[in-house]
């Protein structure tokens, strides 16, 4: 009560309600009775007590919720301060509750964000370290004076492959993470299905033409979606690539496409060795690298093609059974309007 009446607030109200009686029973006095003073004075002492009383109360729930705030913004998240009574109190209580639940979910996020940083940046070290160590190996090697002719266009050759390799990555990585930031906008153009194919087609021609491998592309002329073309493309492409890589000399790579009342399909499917059964729940996970993988894959490309797809109002699975291939099942769903 000692610490209370130091109140300035609080002072300031007793001066006002001390004043006010004293007004009231002088008052009292003067137009009726002693008596009527005499009662005016315990009603004003009353008064005060009251006020003092209900003041003292609500300080009391204010320094509760300022010790709530304390604990906040330490990070204690797990307290409850609602309550069902009505009044101005347990509406600040219950607004307060809630703004404690947004911070808790927002840290949470952060904490994720922060952990997603953290093995990314690990990642992408890793994937850089080999490269970049045999690029200097090479570099030191190019410096001897002795170095035959040969010898010296293969190391620069192959230098060169290895920058390639670390461009495209940075390429990939920084194209990820827009997608994963929402800070690319996808185009929501009319995208004809087999102008899509033939253009992600051209880009694998080479690498077939090499393995002797046979595409076949079946669907209708008329299919097709809205979405971006160039960004399914680059999807596209990256599932190729994998089914170009992992599908032996003489193999089939088969593309169809179809299209319904809810959604426009496309199917990429090999019949080169296939994806092991615990390796297929990840395959879609950025610098995940299965049993099969190549010794130059950096598990990156279908992580990627996943996220487009994913950006687009789609929907991209892989069944696989080893030593018979992999069916890639891209859907891309119809805008509600």
């Amino acid at each position: 009560m000692i610490n209370l009446i130091r109140n300035k607030e609080i002072q300031i109200l007793l001066l006002v309600l001390s004043i006010i009686g004293i007004i009231a029973i002088g008052l009292a006095a003067f137009l009726f009775s002693i008596k009527a003073a005499i009662f005016t004075f315990i009603t004003t002492v009353l008064l005060i007590s009251c006020s003092l009383a209900f003041t003292a109360w609500r300080y009391r729930e204010i320094e509760k919720l300022s010790n709530y705030l304390r604990q906040i913004s330490n990070g204690e998240y797990s307290l409850d301060i609602r309550d069902n009574d009505e009044g101005e109190l347990s509406i600040l209580k219950n607004d307060i509750y809630k703004v404690t639940l947004m911070l808790s979910e927002h840290g949470s996020l952060l904490q994720e964000d922060k952990i997603k940083l953290t093995n990314a940046i690990s990642d992408i070290s890793h994937q850089l370290k080999t490269p970049l160590t045999s690029m200097m190996v090479m570099a030191d090697l190019l410096n001897d004076s002795k170095l035959n002719e040969t010898k010296r266009v293969e190391f620069t050759r192959n230098i060169r492959v290895q920058l390639e390799r670390m461009e495209w990555l940075v390429s990939s990585l920084l194209k990820l993470s827009k997608i994963d930031a929402g800070t690319i906008r996808f185009k929501k153009n009319q995208v004809v299905v087999r102008q899509l194919i033939q253009k992600a087609v051209e880009t694998v021609l080479i690498p077939m033409d090499i393995k002797e491998q046979t595409l076949l592309v079946n669907g209708e002329d008329e299919v097709s979606f809205l979405g971006d073309l160039n960004w399914t493309v680059e999807a596209i492409i990256n599932i190729l690539k994998n089914c170009v890589e992992h599908t032996l000399e003489g193999g089939r790579i088969s593309i169809s496409f179809s299209e319904n009342a809810l959604f426009t399909e496309i199917a990429i499917e090999d019949n080169g060795k296939g994806i092991s059964k615990k390796d297929l729940p990840y395959i879609f996970k950025r610098f995940f690298k299965g049993e099969n993988a190549g010794e130059d894959s950096v598990g990156i490309g279908l992580a990627m093609a996943y996220s487009i797809i994913k950006s687009q109002n789609g929907s991209l699975e892989v069944t696989s059974e080893e030593g018979k291939g992999s069916r890639f099942q891209i859907r891309i769903f119809k805008q509600v309007i």
